[in-house]
């Protein structure tokens, strides 16, 4: 048996809840901005993706005109830092919502590290980190969804294993329903099945 729900006849943020309470684990783009007065910012976005790779474009979705939004719409940059377990703690601070012209590096402690191709700051803390520059936005309802190309990928070397980004080192947290978080447990590998070596049914 199953509880049915008619979406026309919810509030906005029971749909808000149902939909990040069944679409998990969410990865988190921990967004660094920088403002056209040079205040940088700080914020996690976990409605975030890969777009394409032919040209290399990652997404994130501002729910609500935020100050990430905002800044990336002003300079047209930004920077994707991986959240990190060891952060989880500073990551949820930087969503409180300080007024304008508060950096979240300097409210939570946060040390700061420049770009190689871009304004805005990486967090010094994190593993990888992004660099994007606009390509375009797009407006759905009461979001706008942000595509990034991506033009610079800095990774630590203590998560790289020959060379390749090691999940287990990284530590990548995502996001859940309600005020939960998820860490990264039991990793399984498991190749993908090509139709040639596909087994004959009996």
């Amino acid at each position: 048996m199953r509880t049915e729900y008619n979406l026309a006849q919810l509030e906005p943020f029971a749909v808000y809840r149902l939909l990040t309470s069944t679409v998990l684990p969410r990865p988190i783009a921990w967004v660094s901005t920088v403002s056209a007065d040079g205040v940088d910012n700080l914020a996690p976005h976990s409605f975030f993706t890969v777009s394409s790779v032919t040209p290399p474009i990652v997404q994130f979705t501002s729910v609500g005109r935020k100050d990430s939004l905002r800044n990336v719409e002003a300079t047209g940059q930004f920077v994707v830092n991986l959240a990190p377990e060891s952060l989880i703690e500073e990551v949820n601070k930087t969503a409180t919502d300080f007024p304008e012209g508060v950096s979240e590096f300097d409210a939570v402690g946060l040390k700061r590290e420049a770009g190689a191709r871009v304004k805005a700051p990486r967090v010094a803390g994190s593993p990888a980190a992004l660099e994007c520059e606009l390509h375009s936005t797009l407006g759905l309802g009461d979001s706008t969804v942000v595509f990034g190309r991506v033009v610079h990928i800095a990774i630590d070397e203590t998560v790289l294993d020959n060379g390749h980004p090691e999940v287990n080192r990284m530590r990548p947290l995502a996001r859940l329903g309600k005020d939960e978080w998820g860490t990264l447990g039991e990793v399984l590998d498991l190749r993908r099945i090509r139709y040639a070596d596909w087994p004959e049914s009996d």
